[in-house]
C-alpha cells in the first residue's frame, strides 16, 4: 500500500470511528426522553397493559369488543379466497415452519408468525373491516390476528383472549389519537404503524410480559412501521395490518426472553412519536387509562370501500330507492364532501376493484346502478362495467370544509331538469347511526357463504358472541376453517 493510500485509509478508520462514538453518544441520548414531553408516557401505558383486569371490564366494553370480533371474522373468512390471500399464502407456505395456527376460512395451516400475517391480510383485503372514526385505524386486523394465532399455539381462555383483545385496541387508537391527523398526512398508513402496538401489547399481555418486559416490546414495536398511504388501492394495503400483526407479536415474543430496547420509545426525542409525526397529543395515550374506552368508538362498514365514501353511498341510495332512479335519467351527479375525501378516494377512472374501493366517483355510480356497495360491486367486472363507468363520469365534487367525515350533501340533477337533493348527517355505520347486531351478522354470513357452510357459519358466530365463556379461545380458529 502506498504511502499516500495508507495515509487515506487511516483518515477514513478514524472518521468512520469518531462518527461510531458520536453515534454512540445520539443513541444513549436517544434513549432518554425528551424533556417537553409530559413524562414517562412508554412506561404508564406499558403499567396498563400488564395490570388491566378482565373483571374490571364494563359490559358494553365487553359487547363492543364481541362485535368488534365477529365482524373481524367475517372479513377474514370472505377474504380467505381473495386472489391476494391466494398469492401470499403460495409465496410464504413453502418457507413456513410446524403447522401451528389456522388460517380462517381455509385449510392451511401454518407457524404463528406466518398464521398471523396471511389472517391480516385477508382480513383487510375487501376494506370491509372495523374502523375507528377518530384516527381511521381498522384496530381488530392487527390485534385479532395475533392473539387468535397465539391462542392456537398455547392454551388460552375466551376470557383472557377478550381481555387481550381490548387491551390492544386500546393501546393503538391511543398511540393513533396522539398523532392524529399529522402522522396520516404526511402519507403513513396508521392501521400499519399504530396496529404493531395493539399487536404487541396484546400478544405481550397473554404470554404474561412484567412491566420492564412491556416497556421493552413496546420499544421493538416502535422501531418497526410499516405502511405508506401510497399502497392505496393496490394488494398491499393488506399486507400493512398482516405485518403489524406479524411485527407486533415478535416484538412480544422478542421482549418475553429480555431482548432489550429503548425504555422510553413513544416520547423520546428520536422515538416514534417524535420521528413519525409533526406533532404529539401525549395525554391521549395516558388519560383516564382503565376508565375511557377507545372500543367503544368503534365502527363497522356497511360499505366494502374506503369509509370516507361510505356517507356519498349510503345517500346515493336512498335517492336511488325514493324515487326509483335509473343511470339513464341522471345528467349530473355533484357531491359537497370533506377534503379528506378527494384526498383518498380521488381516483377519477379505476380499473380494478381494489381501486374502485378508492375511487369517490364510481362509489356514487354504482350506489345508484346497483343500489348497494358490497364486495360483489367492487369486483374487476363491475369496475369495468360500461353503464357504471358512464355514470361515474357525470359524478363531480366540490369540496367544502364545513362538512365532516362522515357526512355529505348530494344534488342529482336529472335530465328532465329536476334537482334531488339529499344531506347525510350522520352516515349508516357511524358511532351515532350504528350497525345492528342483526346487520352485522347479515354482514358476516354474506361473507362467509359459499365458504363455509350454514351450520357452520352460525356456529363461528355464536363463538365470537361468547368468546369469553370458552375455555380454549383457539377453538374459535378451528372452527372456522375450511374442511
Amino acid at each position: 500500500m502506498s504511502q499516500i493510500h495508507r495515509r487515506n485509509f487511516l483518515g477514513a478508520l478514524a472518521a468512520s470511528s469518531c462518527v461510531g462514538a458520536v453515534s454512540g453518544v445520539e443513541d444513549a441520548a436517544a434513549a432518554e426522553p425528551d424533556p417537553a414531553d409530559p413524562g414517562d408516557v412508554t412506561g404508564a401505558l406499558a403499567r396498563y397493559i400488564v395490570s388491566a383486569r378482565a373483571e374490571d371490564l364494563p359490559a358494553a366494553v365487553r359487547k363492543e369488543a364481541k362485535r368488534t370480533l365477529l365482524n373481524w371474522a367475517g372479513c377474514a373468512i370472505g377474504g380467505s379466497r381473495h386472489e391476494t390471500t391466494g398469492i401470499a399464502i403460495s409465496a410464504l407456505a413453502p418457507f413456513a415452519g410446524p403447522a401451528q395456527a389456522g388460517i380462517l376460512g381455509r385449510h392451511e395451516r401454518l407457524d404463528i408468525l406466518n398464521a398471523v400475517l396471511i389472517n391480516g391480510i385477508s382480513s383487510h383485503i375487501f376494506d370491509y373491516d372495523d374502523t375507528h372514526l377518530k384516527t381511521i385505524i381498522h384496530p381488530a386486523g392487527p390485534v385479532a390476528s395475533a392473539i387468535l394465532a397465539l391462542s392456537e399455539y398455547q392454551h388460552l381462555s375466551g376470557r383472557d383472549f377478550l381481555n387481550a383483545l381490548v387491551i390492544g385496541v386500546e393501546t393503538e387508537c391511543r398511540i393513533g389519537n396522539a398523532v392524529y391527523p399529522a402522522h396520516y398526512d404526511v402519507g403513513w398508513h396508521i392501521t400499519g404503524t399504530a396496529g404493531v402496538f395493539g399487536a404487541a401489547a396484546a400478544t405481550g399481555r397473554l404470554l404474561g410480559l412484567n412491566e420492564q418486559q412491556m416497556r421493552w416490546a413496546l420499544g421493538i414495536a416502535a422501531t418497526q412501521p410499516v405502511g405508506l398511504r401510497e399502497m392505496f388501492g393496490s394488494m398491499t394495503k393488506s399486507f400493512h395490518p398482516g405485518r403489524a400483526a406479524q411485527n407486533g407479536m415478535t416484538a412480544a415474543l422478542l421482549a418475553a426472553r429480555n431482548f432489550t430496547s429503548s425504555d422510553h420509545a413513544l416520547e423520546a426525542k428520536r422515538g416514534w412519536a417524535n420521528v413519525l409525526s409533526t406533532s404529539r397529543k401525549y395525554d391521549e395515550i395516558t388519560g383516564q387509562l382503565g376508565s375511557r374506552y377507545e372500543i367503544l368508538l368503534n365502527t363497522y362498514k356497511p360499505f366494502a370501500c374506503g369509509v370516507v365514501m361510505h356517507p356519498a353511498i349510503d345517500g346515493c341510495v336512498q335517492l336511488r330507492n325514493e324515487n326509483k332512479l335509473s343511470a339513464s335519467q341522471i345528467d349530473q351527479v355533484e357531491l359537497r364532501v370533506h377534503p379528506l375525501v378527494l384526498e383518498l378516494t380521488g381516483k377519477k377512472a379505476p380499473r380494478t376493484g381494489l381501486d374502485g374501493k378508492f375511487s369517490i366517483y364510481y362509489a356514487a355510480a354504482v350506489a345508484i346502478v346497483a343500489g348497494a356497495a358490497g364486495e360483489r360491486q367492487f369486483s374487476d367486472s363491475m369496475v369495468r362495467n360500461p353503464e357504471i363507468a358512464a355514470l361515474s363520469e357525470r359524478v363531480s365534487t366540490i369540496v367544502d370544509p364545513s362538512i365532516r367525515e362522515d357526512q355529505v350533501r348530494i344534488r342529482i340533477v336529472l335530465h328532465d331538469g329536476r334537482k334531488l337533493d339529499k344531506f347525510v348527517e350522520h352516515v349508516i355505520g357511524s358511532v351515532e347511526n350504528p350497525m345492528s347486531d342483526a346487520a352485522l351478522e347479515a354482514k358476516f354470513t354474506d361473507l362467509a357463504s359459499g365458504i363455509l357452510p350454514p351450520a357452520q357459519i352460525r356456529r363461528v358466530m355464536e363463538m365470537c358472541w361468547s368468546i369469553d365463556y370458552l375455555p380454549a379461545a383457539g377453538a374459535l380458529a378451528k372452527a372456522a376453517a375450511a374442511s
